[in-house]
């Protein structure tokens, strides 16, 4: 057994063994409180205002010098320069230095624990964890404030990084040809670390406890599908991850090698995968992981890290780009999904005992009908390339979604009357993640023109369960029979007035659930980029008749362990080199 093992979250599947390499941040940049006098305040504001203009000037240098493969996240050092610039940030730092009599560098920490309060209100975890953003930021300024700029030094060979955390922008001042694998201490699932590494396929844990113990030059393994770093392996841990990391290499260059082919079963059932992204440089990787369009564009990043609302030209120019680089595969843009305790500061203070259930997504939307507008505006102008499609979340209703379309019909007739170039036929749908538009969606399948079933929400709904609460968690069961039924009430309902019906959630990347999909005869799936090869790969070894047998017998069953049986029995036999590096990863 090995001496010491670390565990943390996998958010990039491989192995990686060798020498460990620990990223000099910038050397201690711990706050202490400092309690000054009055005669120190100008000094003190005018030293935080030289700090942030520092790291904006090492921020800009940086964007400069992007290497091509980390191009597509040239959009996160812009939010990070966006919040460098926010003054809002800068005033309520330099405030508290007045108003409480402290140091710079405790006001900051003061002004950023004001943003994590908000940040931590909301649901989606991808946004959620966007506060990592406003850390990496304030931590720049700090160094500035020590006078310590972050010393990257340099590797001389291949190695395993290890670091508290990692930006895209300390990743471009790195050699990327010399870093396996990245290990960080803080960090989630969805935070800039696991996104880096998966752009640049690569092994990463992030979350990782104790990794400070770990010192530079150490032997280890780093198990990207369990999330663990083993320290000074044994001989047999050794042989065992060494062969499973040349088998993952081998898996990986056979189904990137034949990504490009359709998902179409044996017998000629033909489904469309595309994928779930929140940023508009995701979809080079999109394409070349054999995505088939964007099945859902998370529009809310654009309305986060900033003072003021984002404007309809720059909304249209971001949607109008991307639909133009998908082109021609199809392009869904989901109307804003956020509260409004989460966005501009102009909207005013808001506060919710329950936000989940309270003003969020389309309600929210009606409630602020000129920022809705606007939106629906910047939207419609990019459906003039002719692959786009509008999709409302949260709906609850047929009276809901009526009122919807009559906003979205009078902005129309506003550009057609401004003679402003859209696509009149523009294909016009909704999210179905709750109980209650499940059991009306034989209303509501008359009123669009297609369905995307949104499983993480509509599971949490209908089970009354938050999974990302340790305490409740394993009540999370895709396979429960509400779920099932629900999924195949929606899709009956859909095909039933001959619309296409999709499915966009972790489900659809879950080799366990797709058969299930397939054969309740699911029109396409959306999931994230780096399933897709994995996924279409099995899609195109099933039948149909195997899947609707499958699903016959799984809605047959009224016990979850039962059901959970019958799918691992037919997955395993039939799949065994896909589930060899995936089980790992659903058993966490």
């Amino acid at each position: 057994m090995a001496r010491k093992a670390l565990k943390g979250i996998p958010v990039s599947a491989g192995i990686a063994i060798g020498k460990t390499y620990f990223l000099d941040m910038g050397g201690n940049t711990s706050t202490v409180r400092m309690d000054i006098d009055k005669g120190h305040i100008h000094e003190e504001r005018n030293r935080l205002k030289k700090a942030f203009s520092l790291a904006l000037t090492d921020l800009e240098n940086i964007r400069k010098k992007i290497p091509p493969e980390l191009k597509e996240q040239s959009t996160i050092i812009d939010s990070h320069i966006m919040i460098l610039k926010d003054r809002k940030f800068q005033k309520s730092a330099r405030d508290y230095i007045r108003s409480r009599m402290i140091n710079a560098e405790w006001a900051l920490e003061y002004a950023v624990s004001d943003i994590e309060e908000v940040f931590s209100r909301i649901e989606d975890e991808y946004i959620r964890e966007r506060i990592q953003d406003v850390r990496l930021v304030a931590d720049r300024v700090r160094k500035q404030l020590h006078g310590q700029p972050a010393d990257k030094g340099s590797m001389t060979q291949r190695m395993i990084l290890l670091a508290s955390d990692l930006s895209p922008a300390d990743t471009i001042e790195l050699q990327l040809d010399k870093i396996m694998a990245f290990a960080t201490m803080s960090g989630g699932k969805t935070s800039h670390a696991g996104i880096i590494a998966r752009s640049l396929q690569i092994p990463a844990i992030v979350g990782v406890e104790g990794l400070s113990e770990l010192q530079g030059g150490q032997f280890v393994i780093l198990d990207g599908f369990n999330g663990k770093i083993i320290v000074d392996p044994e001989e047999d841990e050794l042989s065992h991850y060494t062969e499973l990391k040349y088998q993952f290499a081998e898996y990986q260059s056979l189904v990137n090698r034949n990504c490009y082919l359709p998902a179409e079963t044996i017998d000629g059932y033909r489904i469309r995968v595309a994928a779930n992204i929140e940023l508009f440089e995701e979809v080079t990787a999109v394409l070349d992981r054999g995505g088939e369009g964007i099945g859902l564009y998370r529009t809310e990043y654009s309305y986060l890290n900033r003072e003021n609302l984002p404007g309809e030209e720059e909304l249209f120019e971001e949607y109008r780009d991307l639909a133009s680089i998908a082109y021609p595969h199809k392009v869904v843009i989901r109307t804003l999904d956020l509260g409004a305790d989460k966005i501009a500061t102009q909207l005013g203070p808001f506060r919710e005992a329950n936000p989940a259930l309270g003003l969020r997504a389309i309600r929210f939307c009606r409630k602020y009908p000129e920022l809705f507008k606007t939106q629906l505006r910047a939207i419609l102008r990019a459906s003039a390339q002719g692959n786009v499609s509008i999709m409302f979340p949260m709906v609850s209703g047929l009276q809901e979604l009526r009122e919807v379309k009559k906003i979205y019909f009078s902005v129309r007739d506003e550009l057609k009357a401004e003679n402003i170039d859209y696509d009149p036929a523009m294909p016009m749908g909704i999210m179905i993640e709750l109980p209650s538009a499940v059991l009306t969606s034989d209303l509501l399948a008359r009123e669009v023109d297609f369905f995307s079933i949104g499983t993480n929400d509509l599971i949490q709904y209908s089970l009354g369960i938050d999974r990302t609460n340790k305490h409740v968690s394993y009540l999370y069961q895709p396979l429960h029979p509400a779920i099932l039924r629900s999924i195949k009430m929606i899709i009956d309902a859909g095909h039933e007035a001959g619309i296409e019906v999709s499915l966009c959630g972790e489900v659809a990347a879950d080799p366990y659930c797709v058969p299930i999909l397939m054969g309740m005869k699911i029109d396409s799936i959306s999931l994230n980029p780096q399933a897709i090869p994995g996924i279409k790969r099995i899609i195109r070894q099933t039948t149909m008749d195997e899947c609707m047998e499958l699903l016959k017998r799984v809605l047959e069953s009224n016990d979850i362990q039962d059901s959970n049986r019958l799918v691992t029995e037919m997955i395993f036999t039939r799949f065994p080199e896909e589930l060899m590096f995936y089980t790992s990863l659903v058993e966490d």
